[in-house]
């Protein structure tokens, strides 16, 4: 398949949903990486599913099946591939598009939702019986949220096994898994092999070097990406937007460092991501592989890495699909120009939600006022970075007058919702409700805390072709220069 034909299939295959098992399996024949996370393949004759960009042998047409999730693919018996780890490669975008129950759960289960809360927690938080949220995903994905939270515990295990040398008991409670028993019957049917059997054959050298990583140090960590990746612009709008006390950015552009302090389910954490030896610097020559950032998380308590990860990939927008937003917006003329300087340009989304919208509202020398006065101070502060940003309901309390006392009010009590399920329109609605919260503030807040890929600007007249990629054009025209927002 050529590559002039390729780019279109792969936007409208992922976009509409429409893509044929022939066409799949010349995805695979070609080692598309462009389709990584799109879809899963696994091998019959083997009991191996892979990426499509998988480097092994192609197999023969009648011995592949096809899997829209790794969930689907291990609950058929299908074990791990051990050379290309289709269990690490970034998520489907498709999940950032979707508004629907489907999308929405498979959000809220990246953050980590059903392991701390049970499918009823999931389905509570969508607005919908545990039965029908079980009905559409094993409908749609070929796996229920029990699976599909599997596959991700699963996943941290194995990081942790790799990363660490923590005893396996205590990462066998740390990846989520509520026994020993069912940790090891998990890693044993995804991955064939017992976690001493996978830790044993993790690197010796190198990243992700068990030698040199242990808890103390933090948990180094490849945050994938697939296409091409304009970390610079990202990192940029970081250090513009960076609050003292919580994040800072260092270092001459290139190989500057991200680092900031997270509020976590179980505990606190601090990540540094780095600029350099990731993104375009980490990218194989060919313009259809994907890279990584590289990142190192400290975390308070290991349970929480797999929503400390989920919220990474957020802020940095790593689940994006560049070929399928470079080719609508590159066809506009206005954007053209802007899409071929910077191929790959991401919409950064939030690590927090509540913290953006709150700052969003306030802007930043207000931000670190109230770090100052009301943020949590770490037990063990690192450097510049003391602080935690202060909880909706501490703001709520404390200043329950002004800016920003309606928002942090309406978020301490769930009158505006921002986790990864929440209904879009609902929050937008809700938002633009509130007194001293304008219509921009609202886009800016769906655009970041949201992750809506597709926000227009208000009161700006924008072509209906842009769609669904709106607020990928917002972030071409402001890196340009050309819009204020």
């Amino acid at each position: 398949m050529s590559d002039s034909r390729q780019p279109s299939l792969s936007s409208r295959a992922r976009l509409e949903g429409v893509m044929d098992e022939d066409s799949r399996y010349e995805a695979v024949r070609s080692r598309d990486a462009r389709f990584d996370g799109a879809f899963f393949f696994a091998v019959e004759t083997t009991g191996i599913y892979c990426r499509p960009s998988c480097p092994a042998v192609t197999p023969k047409r009648r011995n592949v099946r096809f899997f829209a999730t790794a969930a689907a693919a291990q609950g058929s018996g299908f074990r791990a591939c051990r050379r290309c780890r289709p269990d690490a490669v970034p998520g489907s975008a498709e999940w950032n598009v979707r508004a629907d129950v489907v999308g929405r759960a498979m959000r809220l289960i990246g953050d980590g939702v059903v392991d701390r809360e049970g499918v009823a927690g999931l389905a509570a938080r969508l607005g919908y019986s545990a039965r029908q949220v079980q009905r559409q995903l094993t409908a749609e994905l070929g796996a229920g949220p029990v699976a599909l939270a599997r596959a991700q515990r699963a996943h941290t295990a194995r990081v942790l096994l790799q990363t660490t040398e923590l005893p396996v008991t205590e990462i066998a409670f740390a990846a989520g898994f509520a026994s020993v028993r069912q940790f090891n019957d998990t890693v044993r049917a995804v991955y064939a092999a017992t976690p001493s059997e996978l830790r044993a054959a993790a690197p010796r050298g190198g990243h992700g070097s068990r030698r040199t990583a242990t808890p103390s140090a933090g948990i180094p960590l490849r945050l994938a990406h697939r296409g091409p990746y304009q970390a610079g612009a990202v990192f940029d709008l970081l250090a513009h937007e960076a609050v003292p006390g919580i994040e800072e950015v260092t270092g001459p552009p290139g190989r500057r460092t991200y680092r900031r302090t997270l509020r976590l389910p179980h505990g606190t954490g601090i990540v540094a991501v780095a600029e350099r030896l990731g993104g375009v610097g980490r990218q194989a020559p060919s313009a259809h592989s994907g890279g990584w950032l590289d990142a190192r998380l400290h975390l308070t308590d290991l349970r929480d890495l797999t929503t400390a990860v989920q919220r990474l990939r957020r802020l940095f927008d790593l689940d994006a699909d560049p070929y399928a937003v470079d080719e609508r917006l590159g066809a506009d003329p206005r954007l053209a120009p802007l899409v071929a300087a910077r191929p790959g340009l991401r919409s950064p989304g939030a690590a927090d939600a509540e913290e953006l919208a709150v700052r969003a509202l306030t802007g930043r020398a207000r931000a670190e006022q109230l770090v100052r006065r009301y943020g949590k101070a770490l037990d063990a502060p690192c450097g510049n970075l003391t602080h935690l940003f202060p909880e909706a309901a501490v703001l709520a309390e404390a200043e329950p007058h002004g800016t920003p006392g309606a928002l942090t009010a309406a978020l301490a009590d769930g009158v505006v919702r921002l986790d990864p399920g929440a209904d879009r329109d609902h929050a937008q609605g809700a938002l633009l409700a509130l007194p001293g919260l304008d219509a921009r503030t609202a886009a800016v807040i769906r655009i970041r805390a949201l992750g809506d890929p597709d926000v227009p600007p208000p009161g700006v007249d924008v072509p209906d072709s842009w769609r669904p990629w709106r607020s990928y054009a917002l972030r071409h025209l402001h890196t340009a220069g050309e819009l204020e927002f």
